[in-house]
């Protein structure tokens, strides 16, 4: 990358990031359905609550990831959304831990898609034109990034990954892939970084029931109310703060925490 570039150009805006993720699906990777009384996941899929995706501690048991695909994943979404002054980022939002369990289940493996081919290059109004699950894009880009990042560091050098960048370094990688500069055999670095960014903003707004978007902090930045039943008594409160905190799928954050 011409280092003549400013250092704004490279940095990736969490107020940019944020305001485009507004306009975008927040769980579009979600494939299951509310039908009747069913909760919108299964047992043993990836769509597992978030109570139960966790050992004792706070650390995510990972499903898809390897430990070194994980760290990768863990320092990325940390730089496409940083915690700052506004609040927690997708990391502390557990957006990794959202991500592995779409990846472990059926959208990894994209059961629910057209995934014959032809696989020409499609034009960006076609979607999505891969033989590749998501799954199989992650596992080939994770590997090839980190290659990448070992041979740029002299060579191969022995414990050379993203995850121990510095966040500069790292930023200035992630916009390489955005770019589409930095090469994959793999797969394709800027398809790669779409779905990536993607994934990221569905799992800081998606409710968290499917392992992201943890104690809401997504919907409190934003000012969303979850899945509230009743709206009325606000309806007509134009220009003024919404009161209540927001509420997810299996309820209110301070009730999680009371159980």
């Amino acid at each position: 990358m011409n280092s003549d570039v400013p250092d704004n150009r490279n940095r990736i805006s969490r107020r940019r990031l944020l305001t485009a993720g507004l306009a975008a699906p927040v769980a579009t990777a979600v494939g299951a359905k509310l039908v009747q009384h069913d909760m919108p996941w299964q047992a043993g899929v990836a769509n597992a609550p978030a109570q139960a995706i966790t050992t004792g501690s706070a650390e995510p048991r990972y499903l898809f990831f390897t430990a070194a695909e994980s760290a990768l994943v863990e320092a990325a979404v940390a730089r496409l959304i940083p915690a700052d002054d506004l609040g927690p980022g997708a990391l502390e939002a557990g957006v990794p831990v959202y991500i592995d369990r779409q990846l472990a289940g059926s959208y990894g493996r994209a059961e629910r898609w057209y995934m014959q081919g032809p696989w020409a290059k499609g034009l960006p109004t076609q979607g999505y034109q891969t033989r590749l699950t998501p799954a199989g894009i992650y596992r080939g880009a994770l590997r090839e990034i980190d290659a990448a990042v070992a041979l740029a560091s002299g060579g191969g050098a022995a414990g050379a990954t993203f995850a121990r960048l510095a966040p500069a370094e790292q930023d200035r990688w992630l916009q390489q892939l955005e770019d589409g500069q930095t090469k994959l055999d793999a797969v394709d670095a800027k398809d790669f970084f779409a779905l990536l960014l993607q994934n990221t903003k569905e799992g800081f707004w998606s409710d968290p029931i499917y392992g992201g978007n943890r104690d809401m902090v997504g919907w409190k930045l934003i000012g969303f109310p979850g899945a509230r039943y009743d709206h009325r008594p606000y309806v007509a409160k134009h220009g003024e703060a919404y009161p209540l905190p927001p509420v997810g799928l299996k309820g209110r954050v301070a009730w999680l925490k009371s159980e």
